[in-house]
């Protein structure tokens, strides 16, 4: 009597292709996010270092470059904390200041200057926008000298004001275009039952456009706070007295190129001064990515 045998199924050409695939898909993987990882690495290894040398003693900050420091110390932030006779206190309140009142009026101006060109018709509007989108490829550079001699016959050098009126003004032409294509994928159909209705241009942005913007001016304060925190060229040229000195000009107060006490000052400060912009970001993110991922009409 024959005896049957047993044969192990042979994997098809289909199933070994497969498996073949999913293996390279996998090493790929693991490649791809080890170069993310140490390309992650190199880029936060500056502010791993400022966050270190900040509670470093001086005397080690430059002498010794490694991450884990062997001495730890809170010297160089009370010796930081203040400038001639002002402390950081006083220069993060300025910053606020500018800070907020930049927000204010972009969002102001912005959004206004956008409905305009977006939804009104009115003579020579193209002629406009093609400014606006002349003037956003034009460097700050350009206009310094000319902006500079007008707020100095005017007396306003010294003061917040060439820093904040500005952006009442609509001079960020970034956020003109942004708000402008934003508003363009709103529906006229909405806009045109508000006139039904009786409303007028004003009242038909107030209470129909300006709430379904709420994405883009999000995205325009948060890039604006970041802006104007951490601009320090125009406020370098305007404010001149340690009273009105903002964070990035008193930081440069601090700096020592003779010791290296200024060095160890310099990043105990930058690291408080980084704290604002974290602290902003991390609470506006939030709604950032919540209007954008809602933004149907209601």
């Amino acid at each position: 009597m024959a005896h049957a045998t047993m044969t192990a199924p042979v994997p098809s050409t289909t199933a070994r292709q497969r498996t073949s695939m999913t293996q390279r898909r996998r090493r790929s993987s693991v490649v791809r996010h080890a170069g993310l990882i140490l390309f992650g690495l190199f880029m936060l290894y500056p502010l791993v270092w400022m966050a270190v040398s900040a509670f470093k003693p001086s005397h080690l900050v430059l002498t010794d470059p490694s991450i884990v420091p062997t001495e730890l110390t809170l010297e160089n932030f009370a010796k930081g904390w203040t400038v001639g006779r002002y402390s950081f206190l006083v220069f993060f309140g300025n910053s606020l200041i500018v800070a907020v009142s930049c927000i204010v009026g972009n969002l102001i101006s912005c959004s206004l200057t956008a409905y305009a060109l977006a939804r009104l018709e009115f003579r020579a509007r193209n002629l406009y926008f093609a400014i606006v989108l002349v003037s956003v490829m034009l460097p700050m550079h350009v206009t310094v000298i000319p902006q500079y001699i007008i707020f100095a016959n005017l007396g306003l050098v010294n003061t917040f004001v060439p820093l904040i009126l500005p952006k009442f003004l609509a001079t960020d032409a970034f956020f003109i275009f942004l708000m402008v294509q934003f508003i363009r994928g709103i529906p006229r159909e909405l806009d045109q039952a508000a006139w039904i209705d009786g409303s007028g241009p004003f009242r038909t942005f107030w209470y129909i456009v300006l709430p379904l913007m709420r994405p883009a001016l999000i995205t325009t304060a948060i890039f604006t706070f970041i802006w104007t925190w951490n601009d320090f060229f125009g406020q370098l040229i305007y404010l001149t007295d340690n009273a009105v000195y903002t964070v990035p000009v008193a930081l440069n107060a601090l700096v020592d190129s003779t010791s290296n006490d200024g060095v160890a000052t310099l990043m105990a400060m930058s690291l408080l001064s980084l704290l604002p912009i974290l602290c902003f970001f991390a609470f506006a993110q939030k709604y950032l990515i919540r209007g954008i991922s809602t933004t149907g009409l209601k």
